[in-house]
């Protein structure tokens, strides 16, 4: 047996709440390594950091346009999470064209040079199909959680709309 729907005023609580959360944690995330990026001279990275804490500006924006009762809201919260897998794919693209593949082969210690040279594979090849696997496997989690993110939004509109309508009844029986 399924649990009846969720009422829209609840609905409408839950989507403010997560997109509150989720709007902060990428404002702090990515300015968090904005600023290690800029600190450390990676102007790609410190780009990307500021337009990555972007999306949670205007994520946090459309959560505000829906406590002032605006569902114009429900827009920016898709928007934010469109914009920021744009952003992220955009970032693995210019990773994958721009790969520094010398700062890894430093890391690499004797024993995985000789399991890769065991392997009948080139160090330098290997390095590049591990970072292009990298990026592959970055761009579908991207695309699966902002992508499901934006459904989740899209799918929680009408109940949004029909709470926001009920709150303005409620203030014009009010007055």
């Amino acid at each position: 047996m399924r649990a009846p729907p969720l009422l829209p005023e609840e609905t409408l609580y839950r989507v403010i709440r997560f997109g509150r959360f989720n709007g902060i944690s990428e404002l702090v995330v990515a300015g968090v390594f904005g600023l290690i990026c800029a600190a450390s001279k990676d102007v790609p990275g410190a780009a990307i950091g500021v337009l990555v804490a972007g999306a949670g500006v205007l994520e946090l924006h459309g959560v505000g346009l829906l406590r002032h009762g605006d569902k114009r809201g429900v827009s920016w919260l898709i928007g934010s999470q469109l914009y920021l897998l744009v952003i992220v794919l955009a970032y693995i693209g210019y990773r994958s064209q721009h790969l520094d593949l010398e700062s890894v082969r430093m890391v690499l210690s004797s024993e995985q040079r000789e399991t890769i040279a065991a392997a009948g594979i080139e160090e330098t090849e290997f390095l590049r199909i591990i970072a292009n696997i990298s990026n592959a496997i970055f761009g579908v989690i991207t695309l699966l959680y902002q992508g499901g993110m934006a459904l989740y939004y899209h799918r929680r509109r009408a109940p949004i709309e029909t709470a926001l309508e009920m709150d303005q009844v409620d203030e014009a029986d009010d007055a």
